[in-house]
């Protein structure tokens, strides 16, 4: 009777061990029905935090060193034509160039009426001049990449105004699977910043590199910055949303830009 039972057992383990193993095999080297499942629950997340009124196209530059005033008259025909295109139907949110961080880097933000906007447009601007103008700024381009991006529903983009100073965009790479619990920490605890300084946009990534997080904040000079951030970490509630977020990233970048002559945020 006992010999029969631990036979029996040993088989149990072994079978619950070989599903167990196929579960994790599954997850590492994704079946399809897991990669179904991650697909179908980044979507609903997507769905919870997102404004989905825009979609953001985030287009990043890396020039010549030699050759930035080149390429700083070039981007500006080609952005300032698109921008001021009304059958385009885009709108040019901004165009910075870095200060600190990635040296001889350009951020172009690009704003579309969601995903059916953004086929049509960028389709009219392939059958137009403006890929003349495009294909005029390549030769001052080491590298480009670009990412589409919408902004978190707490978070609207600011619309377009000239206060002044510095930007700083801050990127956060994400765990797979956070996004939520992301989005609910920083509502709680965004209000200790608004206590201080309005935000300029917040973004999650949908195509291009996934599971990242883009803010974007204005301040009138880095000493003021560092001053306002000191002020927002005595407001309860702040320390323990920069803890919680902290936890769900696996990096963070941060950089500082200066508005172009032609960008709409400056």
């Amino acid at each position: 009777m006992l010999p029969s039972l631990a036979k029996t057992s040993v088989s149990k383990a072994a079978l619950s061990g070989a599903r167990r193993t196929i579960s994790v095999q599954s997850l590492l080297h994704g079946s399809p029905e897991a990669k179904k499942a991650g697909d179908i629950e980044v979507q609903q997340h997507s769905r919870i935090v997102a404004r989905g009124k825009y979609v953001h196209g985030f287009e990043v530059h890396r020039v010549q060193p030699g050759a930035i005033d080149e390429y700083k008259a070039a981007a500006e025909k080609y952005y300032v034509g698109i921008k001021d295109a009304p059958e385009l139907h885009v709108k040019l949110t901004g165009s910075w160039e870095t200060l600190v961080g990635q040296q001889d880097t350009f951020v172009h933000i690009l704003e579309y009426e969601n995903y059916a906007g953004f086929d049509k447009t960028t389709e009219l601007i392939r059958t137009s001049d403006h890929a003349k103008a495009y294909k005029a700024l390549l030769p001052y381009v080491t590298s480009r990449s670009t990412q589409l991006t919408q902004e978190f529903a707490f978070f609207p983009t600011a619309p377009p105004h000239a206060q002044g100073g510095i930007f700083e965009l801050r990127n956060y790479q994400l765990k797979p699977g956070t996004l939520l619990e992301w989005e609910n920490t920083w509502r709680r605890g965004i209000e200790a910043r608004r206590k201080f300084i309005a935000p300029i946009g917040a973004w999650f990534s949908q195509v291009g590199r996934l599971h990242q997080v883009n803010h974007m904040w204005q301040y009138p000079s880095l000493e003021a910055r560092k001053e306002l951030r000191e002020k927002a970490w005595q407001i309860d509630g702040w320390a323990e949303t920069v803890s919680k977020t902290s936890q769900l990233t696996t990096h963070m970048d941060s950089f500082i830009l200066l508005p172009l002559s032609y960008s709409t945020l400056k």
